[in-house]
């Protein structure tokens, strides 16, 4: 039913926007993996809602319970059941689009799969489902860090403001310094001015989240259908709103000559490394141990605080007028979402590598 994500390394999510309670069920993680519960509380921070006046202003501490697979603080090898509970809904402010359909919303499409849908907020479709995965993705996180892997994600663009400077000229830390998520202040600051411009104006607008995974090994990926890249692009592409994907040179490539794009191989320290990185650390689908980094660009959030043409569920044209709390602008919050499903992708690869080799098993 498309609940779950990867093959060794595999998360499982439930729950909806305006229920309960969202959850993830992590299986595959080693057992003897110490899992620091405040790291998982911090990036669940990172993603909650109200955090800032350019996001949604919904109050959800986002705090979690684990209720299986860790024992002593260490991974028992068993799935790790995470429980988020929702304590913030305001479910009222949905009743006026019951049976109407937000123009570009899943409202459409989910009721003419099921017959049947969630108007509370969206239900599945919300990206309150996130917040289950960006759970999950901190244990894989955790697991990577053991690993010397790390994976950092940042916000390179809003509307029209790009961020033109490559991430190897930045300090990625700095990202968690303002509430947009851009390394780099001076463009932070134009970036909150336009979101906040936005808001004001009642609609909202896109942007793009730039990861960057670092101290990957070489070998990871399988040939033809599961090469690592286009699964990178399946985890990006499930994420709400996402409407694009690229890695390494990505549609710039096009303009560039083989003699130009071509990365040369070189031997350092008795390593392998190439002399430029436009392949993005993965070749023939198979990471080459580079850093591997892509974009990912999320479109304008579809619901807006303005009267909009549309149909209900008879067919009949109707006025959708956007009410209750929404983000303006939804790539400050992606930022550990991205981070979180890149993590659980990398994961999932590593286990499958050590299927690859016998000396492996």
């Amino acid at each position: 039913m498309g609940n779950s994500f990867g093959k060794l390394f595999k998360i499982t999510t439930f729950g909806e926007s305006h229920g309960k309670a969202l959850g993830a069920i992590v299986e595959g993680c080693p057992a003897g993996l110490v899992l620091d519960e405040e790291k998982i509380r911090l990036e669940m921070q990172r993603r909650k809602p109200g955090q800032s006046k350019i996001t949604t202003q919904r109050k959800e501490e986002d705090e979690i319970e684990i209720l299986s697979g860790v024992f002593e603080g260490k991974t028992t090898g068993t799935p790790i059941g995470i429980v988020i509970q929702n304590s913030d809904q305001k479910s009222k402010d949905y009743s006026h689009i019951a049976d109407k359909f937000r123009p570009s919303h899943a409202d459409y499409t989910y009721f003419e799969k099921y017959g049947i849908r969630d108007y509370r907020g969206g239900g599945r479709s919300s990206a309150r489902e996130t917040a289950a995965r960006v759970a999950g993705g901190a244990v894989a996180k955790q697991f990577l860090e053991a690993k010397g892997i790390s994976v950092q994600a940042f916000v390179s663009q809003v509307g029209d403001l790009t961020l033109e400077k490559s991430y190897t000229e930045l300090n990625l830390d700095l990202a968690e310094e303002n509430i947009v998520r851009c390394p780099d202040p001076e463009m932070a600051e134009q970036m909150i001015s336009l979101i906040d411009v936005v808001r004001l104006e009642r609609d909202t607008i896109g942007g793009v989240v730039t990861c960057v995974i670092k101290n990957t090994p070489p070998g990871l990926g399988e040939p033809v259908f599961d090469r690592l890249h286009a699964e990178l692009g399946k985890a990006m592409l499930s994420i709400n709103a996402v409407k694009g994907f690229e890695y390494g040179s990505g549609f710039e490539g096009v303009k560039m000559r083989g003699s130009q794009h071509n990365d040369t191989f070189v031997k350092e320290g008795g390593q392998v490394h190439t002399l430029t990185n436009h392949s993005g650390g993965i070749q023939g689908g198979i990471s080459n141990g580079e850093d591997i980094y892509f974009r990912v660009a999320f479109k304008p959030v579809a619901t807006i605080m303005q009267d909009q043409e549309s149909l209900n569920e008879a067919g009949e044209t109707v006025t959708v007028s956007g009410k209750g709390r929404h983000d303006p602008c939804v790539v400050p919050r992606a930022v550990p979402i991205v981070e979180a499903m890149a993590a659980l992708v990398i994961a999932d690869y590593l286990l499958i590598a050590k299927t690859n080799k016998l000396a492996e098993i």
